[in-house]
């Protein structure tokens, strides 16, 4: 082993000022998780950018986090065979995902927001429930990522995150999404680490998705609450599926086929609610996290 480099005096100075400036930044960012502005996925996001942050014990991390001790730090990190020198960068991916699902579930942790699923058949009204419901600053409602291109009205960020096919690719292969698929040429998926970090950060998350996209969160987070939306009537379904002018007969009638084996899968649901007047369904919904 080589004999330690000889600084200047300038250089000792310069790095004996860096050292403090990232003490005081760990600091202030462990003050921050234990007053509960902080939740341990912004941590782990700030990490990513913040050279002095990604250097932090994950020991010193989670004994931030109000009611946890060393004991209680050790065992957690000893549970998900996380080295008890470990820094936030030395984290591997499959580590971050099961830290952050310690914390949702963990009594130490920010009470977590509750996590609703609404789903149902096509043309049954689950949009307009969630166009309502993100109006009332009860939910925060998750925006997905998708390849295709965005429609005239359309604005990224807000109706979806227009992303590319390496890009989705990307994610898929990273684990990154709670559920994906593919419909009509292009790739939908809700992105993991922002409906994490709303239950984290103790807001109600509403997902409004397909049924077998369902299903996927459903195997990751089985916290979340899966809702079924279903029609007044097997007639009105076929009134509003045939109401829309843009869709060619064949289409309207895959449309029908499709209807028929979803509304067959409510039996997997948590709760099944019809959906025969909006504000009602609304308060229901509501209701669900009281």
């Amino acid at each position: 082993m080589g004999a330690p480099p000889i600084l200047t005096p300038e250089q000792r100075s310069a790095a004996l000022l860096k050292a403090s400036q990232s003490r005081k930044r760990r600091a202030e960012v462990k003050l921050k998780v234990k007053n509960g502005e902080f939740s341990i996925d912004t941590v782990l996001e700030i990490a990513a950018n913040e050279d002095a942050i990604a250097k932090m014990r994950v020991s010193d991390l989670l004994q931030a986090l109000t009611g946890v001790g060393k004991i209680r730090a050790s065992a957690l990190m000893q549970r998900l065979r996380i080295s008890p020198t470990r820094r936030i960068a030395g984290l591997g991916r499959h580590q971050i995902k099961e830290l952050r699902s310690e914390c949702m579930k963990s009594s130490h942790a920010l009470t977590p927001g509750k996590l609703l699923v609404l789903s149902g058949p096509g043309g049954v009204g689950k949009s307009t429930v969630a166009t309502r419901l993100r109006t009332t600053g009860d939910f925060w409602v998750s925006v997905s990522a998708t390849t295709r291109s965005p429609r005239p009205n359309e604005h990224d960020g807000v109706d979806y995150f227009f992303i590319t096919d390496d890009e989705f690719s990307r994610r898929v292969r990273a684990d990154e999404f709670l559920e994906w698929a593919q419909f009509a040429g292009s790739r939908y998926g809700t992105p993991s680490s922002a409906v994490e970090e709303a239950l984290l950060a103790g807001r109600n998350v509403l997902l409004e998705i397909e049924i077998e996209g369902a299903k996927q969160v459903k195997s990751h987070l089985g916290q979340s609450l899966l809702v079924f939306l279903q029609p007044p009537s097997w007639e009105e379904l076929v009134s509003r599926l045939e109401g829309r002018g843009t869709d060619s007969p064949q289409r309207r009638a895959e449309r029908l086929q499709l209807a028929q084996e979803e509304l067959a899968a409510a039996s997997f649901f948590d709760l099944v609610i019809v959906n025969d007047h909006v504000e009602r369904v609304v308060e229901q919904l509501i209701g669900l996290t009281s």
